[in-house]
């Protein structure tokens, strides 16, 4: 029986179509001849010189025949002009000139670039070895993420997926962390700025695996940066990857799998390595703005780049400019009326009777939204009236990088990124709330409480919380090889900091509640006594009144990570299918932050603050490892990585060792089965182990002994305050990975890979978590439990006496840690393609598909209690699978793209069912005006969508998950100057 195959379009369309049901890396190949071409037929060339890439890509044009090449093979080189009649073998040549690259036929009647056996003095000084047979592409040696071995395979015993610059903008990515977020194996939730007040508006981090920010390293150039100085969620330590410059990324590699034994601490759920240029010659300018379409969020941004070579010298600059202003919540339609909040009331809380006033008192305000009762008057405004979706920001990143070859092998190098960035964001106005007090004048027990307009404080953008943050990473390293020896090393010396200020308005000054009460004039039955006015009250402020209350709290955070490292590699001895290659690397590190509080906060400057400590601390590391690559058969290769790392933390000292094994089996060229095995670790993030008291909230917490007494609210899914400390006895996490899958690729129009992994984590760093302590005390306190487990439970839970006068068996606080208690474990597979062919004269299509999918996720909190089913339950709201996937349209001077991503299901805002998967899409288009000018327009949410939940009511989305701006639109100009 004979299959009749698909055409390359059908495959490229089933491809496309699968994915976006369901739910890179490869060779460039432009252009797919309709028919043989004769390859002494002549063509019409006039081409300027100009960026090689895109001059073969208008030659393979010209011409209608295949030319295949790896990208890093021409990044940064110019062609010669190609004018004249010419056969596509003598226009190569000619564009080739003085590149140092060779075009050999590809046996498809097309072409492969490769580096020159013997290139000329002015090109690279050391050649690979040369394609064994038509078509293969010669690979030069480069290290790749997961190795420090400099290997010629695209593909490893582990997989990783590579994101090129190009396609940053192509597929609509609206910066370097929208490009990461958006890969399939990102599959866990992260808090982001429209996330309301949570720690880090200002910073984007990563959740790769759904094993939470922590537990992925992030890398600059192969190397560690200083941690985002506020700790995730109050909690854990993470990289802030909303202020690397993208006008300079070369590539991403994002390794999805353990890697302690190259890496050290952190590489469990997976490493991100992000390749800033190293070469570039002339200077790019590149302006863009857009908006988005349901209003808001107005931006601009100015990138310039640039480079040359100067006799022995290489030098690359390049900075970004960007400026970004807010979306506020009432730009939403949807999110027009949120729940209701008091705008103030008199209670009296004997009775319970609200006093007044009604809402006659306070017209004008909150745009005259106001409801309620004759005694007491709400607004559905309050959040819609301060809330920001997406934050403001001003941002001026670079980076430079400079290289001296001293001699044939050897340079020094020295490169700086920084980042000088502003944010503003809004969630909550000013609010007063006075101590349970005496009326003298009504003899009562009584609460009163106001919750200020926009109008009243002098407009919206005069609360706002604003960030000031600087931050930079530098390195200066000297490579070479050794004399008269293949064996090469690097020694590296690298220093990253990061320091943010924050600065809150939101807090009144103590006066406030002089203002409104009064002096005090004594204690009764111990409660304060004052004779307050109540027409202060009952009516709205100005702004000037305002102004007496208004301060700022400013509290300044910063961390720190510096590096001294030395790394050899080379090859040991020879084998009969090749020789055996090592790398070694020796590290020796340190990384500190700490978090000065407002001194303000404890002197009684402001009213009714919860006292804060400063924080901070400190660890040295010490590392030693290696790797081998062990050719086996010339089918075969296997590879090894051993590393032991010493920590010492508070007063001690801690050793991890670690191990990676791989193995790669390539029956034919073609095919590639390949597995993985590894150890991990993560040593405790310095905010587990140093932090002062810290107060935070949780928004959607039940209090299940409250519920049983008939708490008001309790019953419902809200606001739970409580407070974490560090704990100094932590011990560090310790986990296992596993991968193992194949890769196909039959042709250079086609490939596949597909790869099962996995990934345990035991001695889980946790905090001690809020529900099961709310469950347990309700246990406790019903007599279902221990003794020796109540009396830690009940330690926890401060909670009013069920025989107070006022709110008895109200929830206040919980207070939590740190502790070595959990274990997690997750698996899944990802699968993975790319298409490409040609049109002939219509130019040429390439495709590409991502899916993961989340087989299982159990996560233990300790020894004795049972094993959650993440994957299922309704408190996670990570999603189970993802898929991303792109077309990609060349024609003459035009190139578009559309992007698709799928989101699985997720659990929605009440946590009593799931959200149907959700796909947006992306598209772009440029258009290259002459050989220096081009044009873009970027389209994001083309379809003008947003995700609604309504089940547990404002704001009508799953924030998190996905955010509520609609269609974005960029237009943008880019010119090159130079040759």
């Amino acid at each position: 029986m004979q299959l009749k195959p698909l055409s390359s379009a059908s495959l490229a369309a089933l491809s496309l179509t699968i994915g976006l049901t369901l739910a890179g890396h490869g060779t460039a190949v432009l252009a797919q001849p309709l028919s043989a071409i004769s390859t002494a037929q002549t063509f019409d060339f006039d081409i300027a010189s100009g960026p090689l890439d895109q001059a073969l890509l208008t030659l393979s044009r010209s011409s209608g025949q295949i030319i295949s090449f790896q990208q890093d093979l021409v990044q940064g080189l110019t062609s010669a002009p190609v004018r004249g009649t010419f056969t596509t073998e003598q226009a190569l040549r000619q564009a080739l000139r003085g590149a140092a690259l060779d075009a050999v036929p590809s046996g498809d009647g097309g072409w492969t670039l490769r580096r020159a056996a013997k290139p000329p003095a002015a090109a690279v000084k050391a050649a690979p070895t040369a394609a064994k047979v038509p078509g293969d592409v010669a690979l030069e040696k480069v290290v790749v993420t997961g190795s420090r071995i400099a290997r010629a395979q695209v593909e490893g015993p582990s997989p990783v997926t590579v994101i090129t610059a190009d396609e940053v903008t192509r597929r609509g990515y609206k910066n370097v962390y929208d490009a990461i977020a958006s890969q399939t194996q990102n599959t866990g939730m992260t808090q982001g700025e429209d996330y309301g007040n949570t720690f880090q508006p200002a910073a984007s981090a990563l959740n790769l695996r759904g094993l939470g920010p922590n537990h992925t390293l992030v890398l600059i150039n192969g190397r560690r940066v200083a941690d985002y100085p506020t700790a995730y969620d109050g909690a854990v330590n993470f990289t802030n990857l909303a202020n690397i410059p993208a006008v300079m990324i070369e590539r991403i590699e994002i390794l999805s799998s353990g890697a302690s034994a190259v890496y050290g601490s952190d590489a469990i759920a997976g490493v991100v390595n992000i390749i800033l240029k190293d070469k570039i010659s002339g200077v790019d300018v590149n302006l863009r703005g857009g908006a988005a379409e349901r209003g808001g969020g107005d931006n601009q941004r100015l990138q310039i780049s640039g480079g040359d070579t100067w006799g022995d010298f290489d030098g690359v600059f390049g900075l970004e400019l960007t400026q970004r202003q807010p979306i506020w919540a009432n730009q939403r339609g949807f999110m027009s009326d949120g729940p209701a909040k008091d705008v103030g009331y008199r209670r009296n809380l004997d009775s319970g009777a609200y006093l007044g006033p009604g809402c006659g008192a306070y017209g004008g305000i909150y745009n005259g939204k106001l409801g309620g009762s004759s005694t007491r008057c709400t607004t559905n405004q309050y959040y819609n009236d301060y809330w920001t979706l997406q934050a403001q920001k001003e941002n001026y990143d670079g980076y430079t990088r400079g290289t001296w070859h001293f001699s044939d092998t050897g340079k020094v190098f020295a490169d700086l990124m920084f980042g000088f960035d502003h944010t503003q964001n809004n969630t909550r106005g000013p609010s007063f709330t006075s101590p349970d007090f005496i009326n003298r004048n009504t003899g009562n027990l009584e609460r009163w409480s106001r919750n200020f307009s926009s109008e009243e404080i002098g407009g919206k953008t005069s609360n706002n919380s604003k960030w000031r943050e600087v931050s930079w990473t530098g390195t200066l390293g000297l490579e070479d090889k050794f004399t008269n020896s293949d064996w090469g090393y690097q020694i590296a010396a690298n220093r990253s900091e990061y320091t943010s200020d924050r600065t809150t308005r939101y807090t009144p000054l103590s006066g406030i509640r002089d203002y409104y009460l009064g002096p005090q004039l004594g204690t009764q039955d111990g409660h304060p006594v004052f004779a307050p006015d109540p027409s202060r009250l009952d009516q709205p402020l100005t702004p000037e009144q305002w102004d007496q209350f208004r301060g700022n709290l400013v509290q300044k955070s910063k961390s720190v990570s510096q590096t001294f490292s030395a790394n050899i590699n080379g090859d040991l001895f020879e084998l009969p299918a090749g020789p055996v290659g090592f790398a070694g690397v020796t590290e020796v590190g340190r990384q500190s932050y700490s978090v000065d509080v407002d001194d303000q906060l404890n002197d009684g400057t402001f009213y009714n603050t919860t006292p804060a400590s400063n924080s901070g601390g400190s660890r040295d590391r010490y590392a030693a490892g290696g790797e081998l690559s062990i050719p086996v058969t010339d089918t075969l290769l296997a590879s090894a990585a051993g590393r032991w790392d010493q920590y010492k933390f508070s007063g001690r000292t801690e050793q991890q060792k670690t191990y990676n094994l791989g193995l790669e089996w390539r029956p034919v060229t073609s095919l590639l089965f390949r597995g993985s095995y590894g150890t991990s670790f993560r040593a405790p993030d310095l905010n587990y182990l140093y932090q002062a008291a810290t107060n935070g909230y949780t928004p959607d917490q039940i209090d299940y002994y409250g519920c049983s007494k008939g708490v008001e609210g309790a019953c419902d899914r809200g606001r739970v305050d409580y407070t974490q400390t560090g704990n100094s006895d932590l011990a560090s996490e310790r986990g296992k990975s596993w991968t193992y899958g194949f890769v196909w690729s039959p042709s250079h129009q086609f490939d596949f890979s597909a790869d099962f992994w996995r990934v345990e984590i035991k001695d889980l760093l946790t905090t001690v978590d809020i529900n099961r302590l709310l469950q347990q005390e309700n246990q406790c306190r019903n007599g279902q439990l221990d003794a020796t487990t109540c009396a830690d439970v009940l330690a926890r839970i401060q909670r009013n006496a069920s025989t107070a006068a006022v709110d008895p068996n109200v929830l206040q606080r919980v207070q939590v840690n740190a502790i070595n208690a959990a274990s997690e474990r997750v698996s899944g597979l990802d699968l993975k393609s790319n298409i490409r062919w040609g049109a002939g004269q219509y130019g040429a299509f390439s495709s590409a598909i991502g899916y993961s999918l989340v087989l299982s996720h159990y996560l233990k909190e300790s020894d004795d209690a049972q094993t959650q089913n993440l994957r299922s339950s309704t408190d996670n709201h990570d999603w189970r699978s993802k898929v991303n996937a792109s077309l990609t349209w060349d024609y003459q001077h035009l190139t578009t793209t559309l992007t698709g991503i799928r989101y699985g299901s997720v659990t929605n805002g009440a946590g009593d069912g799931r959200l149907s998967p959700w796909t947006t899409f992306n598209a772009s288009a440029r258009y290259q005006v002459n050989e220096q000018a081009s044009v873009g327009l970027t389209v994001n949410n083309l379809l003008n969508q947003v995700k609604h939940d309504d089940s547990a009511g404002w704001p009508y989305y799953p924030s998190g998950n996905y955010d509520p701006y609609g269609r974005q639109v960029w237009l943008d100009v880019s010119y090159h100057f130079g040759k």
